[in-house]
């Protein structure tokens, strides 16, 4: 049958991923670095991804396709979310879903190893740390403290780890960088976890509005009453505004 279905130019593609996290019928796999329609009948054809793809390479085009088959997206979907337990979503190792040890736990393996030079201590508790990577479902959302942060956050304020991470879920973002609207994701986790509290730390430039916006408009559209905070850094890393 003739009918309206997605089209995918290589050339274009970077390999971001955000097509394939954006298809709720998962059509569309990370093949060799780059968006493939892995099955005309698993595509419905409405184009959840065309948007969230930064650089315009997915477009609508009719041809001959095989008839969108609910049935199987179903059973597909059921088979993939056991295998995204155990790899990486979209099949790239580098974002594999990850929950990593506390400080406290890194820091009671190193007092059973030799002694080393005192250094800080990591407090990241995640991965992928990138809004637009994040999985919506990760186990490590559930009951979690959420920060929210501006790329540039972590090496304008020093002590970014203690002051700020530390017993967060941390997520990041550059809405300027990315030109994607991170409501619609930051809504979909916030709908779907026990979100217990969201902070913001963003820079005071202009467009870090953008990401403060987009958890506004991201709490404000998931019903949920969660506390939340904005802090604004200085360029020179100091806090202006809690």
């Amino acid at each position: 049958m003739i009918r309206k279905i997605i089209q995918i130019d290589e050339e274009k593609c970077n390999g971001c991923g955000a097509c394939a996290d954006a298809c709720h019928e998962g059509a569309i796999q990370i093949v060799d670095g780059k968006a493939k329609l892995i099955r005309d009948d698993y595509c419905d054809g409405l184009g959840d991804c065309l948007p969230s793809c930064p650089t315009g390479a997915i477009t609508f085009v009719e041809r001959e396709a095989a008839a969108y088959d609910e049935e199987a997206v179903k059973k597909h979907m059921e088979t993939r979310a056991t295998e995204e337990k155990k790899q990486a979503p979209g099949g790239c190792p580098g974002r594999a879903m990850r929950a990593l040890k506390t400080s406290q736990e890194r820091s009671a393996e190193k007092k059973a190893q030799k002694p080393v030079e005192e250094r800080p201590v990591s407090e990241l508790r995640n991965w992928p740390v990138q809004i637009k990577l994040a999985p919506v479902n990760a186990p490590y959302f559930d009951g979690a403290k959420l920060l929210v942060a501006a790329d540039c956050s972590a090496y304008a304020y020093a002590n970014m780890h203690d002051d700020f991470m530390k017993g967060k879920v941390t997520l990041i973002g550059c809405p300027k960088l990315d030109a994607v609207d991170y409501s619609e994701k930051l809504e979909e986790i916030i709908k779907n976890n026990d979100i217990k509290s969201v902070q913001v730390v963003r820079m005071e430039v202009p467009c870090c509005g953008g990401i403060e916006a987009a958890v506004k408009n991201a709490l404000m559209r998931s019903g949920k009453f969660i506390p939340w905070q904005v802090v604004t850094l200085s360029l020179d890393g100091e806090i202006l505004d809690q």
